[in-house]
């Protein structure tokens, strides 16, 4: 399914429709504050796992990540954040961040990886967010890589439709993606450490 949904004032029936799929076990394709993105109910294993397949992901290794509605929801799945780590989270969310904190046992264990982590995002966009709010959960979110040699990321929702429209249930047509992933912050450690760059200033 191609679904046209509104970036600045999303339809709730269209949000409903997406919500309605991700509950079944459906993957999606989504805009963020950032790129497209691949997702899914994160407790829907088999969804997961069909990610997984498609960016030849290996839970164990890879550090996979999460949309979720506020900072009170990333506490349900991580261990107890510190105050440092916590006024990080809140000068910089919502935002093209990506937070890798240590994950609880609330989290699926399909999600954890050998360091038992997980990155957690907010970002700043209303579609994820509303899809969220309405699921009632976080959504899995791995960025949507291009086989193109000049631009990494995909774009164009129609391009992402015509490559994924038989390996995944629901293209969402936001308008362009940006080309750059979210900054990657690891804050497992004492000290946050940037992993990787972003288009955003991290705000201490």
């Amino acid at each position: 399914m191609f679904l046209n949904i509104n970036p600045i004032n999303p339809e709730g029936r269209k949000i409903s429709q997406v919500v309605e799929i991700l509950r079944k076990g459906g993957i999606i394709i989504y805009p963020t504050d950032t790129v497209y993105a691949l997702g899914c109910d994160i407790f829907q294993q088999k969804a997961v796992e069909r990610i997984c397949q498609l960016r030849h992901l290996d839970p164990a290794k890879a550090m996979l990540s999460c949309i979720c509605r506020d900072i009170s929801q990333i506490a349900t799945y991580t261990k107890p954040i510190n105050t440092p780590t916590f006024k990080l989270l809140r000068n910089n969310l919502p935002g093209p961040f990506t937070f890798i904190l240590e994950a609880n046992n609330d989290l699926p264990k399909l999600l954890k990886n050998r360091k038992n982590t997980i990155g957690v995002r907010i970002p700043d966009h209303r579609v994820p967010m509303d899809i969220v709010e309405e699921l009632g959960r976080p959504i899995l979110t791995t960025s949507l890589k291009s086989d193109d040699d000049i631009l990494e990321y995909y774009t164009d929702p129609s391009e992402i439709y015509e490559v994924y429209k038989k390996l995944v249930d629901v293209v969402i047509d936001s308008g362009p993606g940006g080309t750059l992933p979210s900054a990657l912050i690891n804050c497992a450690g004492n000290e946050p450490e940037v992993i990787r760059e972003g288009p955003g200033a991290l705000r201490l």
